[in-house]
């Protein structure tokens, strides 16, 4: 979905760029998507349910794909999600919850579960390798970014496993809440990305 957005900008070349070699000369991808999120969409176990009323949100922490992004939602007026079609009714351009006064240690939780993996093999918080991978992916981060990589990544809460289907491969993950000593510029650019490998497929976006 995110791919088509940015294939409508610029003749195709930025969404091609991205899906082919990544940003500034790494294969990560600075994208973020979470949703949809449904008002008041009953819960049935195993099942996703929807309503006719509900949100999605996209980010960037670099302008140039953030502001092809906002291009396409402005004149889009349908969003395909797998097998789904959504209408779309409007859009906001929200901002980032003000940096603590004096600066971190910060907390960030996500509202999608976070997919690590070591060795081909799918992490969750707990696993002796998690926050390891997490702290390795945020240095790569930082460096795609130009800024100082975070420090004492700690995860103080975890949700359920959970497991999606993207394209045949599983992603395996969980929610978490963590907290780590970093560069405000760095957590405000996480904000618009997510935590984790996969975001641009609606994975570790931040609440």
């Amino acid at each position: 979905m995110v791919y088509r957005l940015l294939e409508a900008q610029d003749d195709g070349a930025l969404a091609r760029e991205l899906h082919d070699n990544g940003w500034n000369g790494m294969p990560l991808k600075p994208v973020g998507v979470a949703g949809p999120l449904f008002v008041g969409a009953p819960p049935r176990r195993g099942v996703y349910t929807t309503s006719q009323q509900g949100s999605v949100w996209f980010g960037s922490p670099v302008p140039e794909i953030a502001s092809a992004l906002m291009r396409s939602l402005a004149s889009c007026e349908e969003l395909v999600w797998g097998a789904t079609r959504l209408s779309v009714r409007g859009i906001a351009l929200e901002g980032s919850a003000p940096a603590p006064a004096g600066g971190g240690p910060f907390e960030l939780e996500t509202l999608t579960p976070v997919v690590l993996k070591h060795e081909s093999r799918n992490l969750l918080p707990g696993d002796e390798h998690f926050v390891d991978r997490l702290s390795h992916n945020l240095a790569h981060k930082a460096d795609v970014l130009g800024l100082p990589a975070p420090r004492g990544v700690r995860v103080l809460e975890a949700g359920p496993r959970r497991r999606f289907t993207v394209r045949g491969a599983p992603r395996i993950g969980a929610r978490v809440r963590v907290e780590l000593d970093a560069d405000v510029r760095f957590v405000e650019a996480l904000r618009s990305w997510g935590l984790g490998l996969d975001t641009i497929q609606g994975f570790g976006w931040i609440r």
